[in-house]
């Protein structure tokens, strides 16, 4: 049994594919675990979710961004992007299902010695605090007033965590940091506009897996979301987008031996949309 760790796929069904073939992939036997952003951006986002879901508990998901993106314009919260490709899953017969199956994935994944969350962590979060936190906005996906949250779920403030934050601005620091973070302060202030990779950072901001002192360097952690690190891999940190749908590389990464595999997605290039 091998459980395979699996960067952003955005809707890249066939490479995703053709990475499992690298890695024999058998359901009778071996997990994977997705860091989120299954869909959107990429040409075949209904595949990918029927896929997923058909393999039951082989395999796990935690919501990325686009995820999320996809609820709430499924719920006619938002108006698409220019750039997103979901109007097959909005249009399929088993959209509803589909949907309702993808708001019911964790916000964050913990297992045999590692954690799994797309973007990242505040500072101040330990990993057993940051489970509880993702859990809480696990439960408000899950109620019968989802749309009251994803209605309430966008937006930059609170730009920073403390513990007495209650209803959604709580919540929206807890999502804002496990699906966007990418930069913060050393206090855990978070900044959402550079989306580059780590030059030219603006003042007083450092990668958020680099703030001396964070709370959950003791536990390796698995993060997706930005595409323009490219491959990660150091001391408790694997960060797996590889951008895969900007036609790079799709990774993985097997938890046992913490072997890296990887299929070039080069044929794509071109075909996925921006926005």
């Amino acid at each position: 049994m091998s459980t395979y760790a699996i960067g952003d796929v955005q809707g890249c069904y066939d490479q995703l594919q053709r990475l499992l073939d690298t890695l024999t992939f058998d359901p009778a036997r071996d997990r994977l675990w997705f860091v989120g952003d299954l869909v959107n951006r990429g040409p075949q986002s209904l595949a990918i979710l029927r896929f997923v879901k058909s393999l039951g508990d082989c395999a796990v998901t935690v919501l990325g961004n686009h995820d999320l993106h996809l609820l709430v314009v499924a719920e006619g919260v938002r108006k698409p992007h220019r750039g997103d490709t979901l109007d097959d899953v909005l249009a399929a017969p088993d959209r509803d299902e589909l949907l309702a199956w993808l708001r019911h994935r964790k916000m964050m994944h913990v297992e045999n010695g590692y954690a799994m969350v797309h973007a990242g962590l505040l500072p101040q979060w330990t990993v057993t605090q940051a489970l509880a936190l993702g859990r809480e906005v696990e439960e408000a996906l899950r109620s019968n007033d989802y749309p009251g949250f994803l209605r309430k779920m966008y937006g930059n403030a609170p730009g920073f965590w403390r513990d007495e934050l209650s209803g959604y601005d709580r919540l929206r620091v807890i999502t804002n940091a496990m699906t966007r973070l990418r930069l913060c302060a050393p206090d855990g202030t978070m900044e959402f506009s550079h989306k580059t990779g780590i030059q030219n950072l603006p003042t007083g901001f450092l990668p958020w897996y680099e703030v001396p002192d964070r709370r959950s360097r003791d536990t390796p952690l698995i993060t997706g979301h930005w595409a323009a690190l490219g491959l990660v891999v150091r001391p408790g940190l694997f960060a797996l987008d590889t951008g895969c749908v900007w036609g790079r590389q799709l990774s993985a990464l097997r938890l046992e031996d913490r072997r890296i595999f990887q299929c070039d997605c080069a044929e794509i290039a071109g075909t996925a949309s921006e926005g």
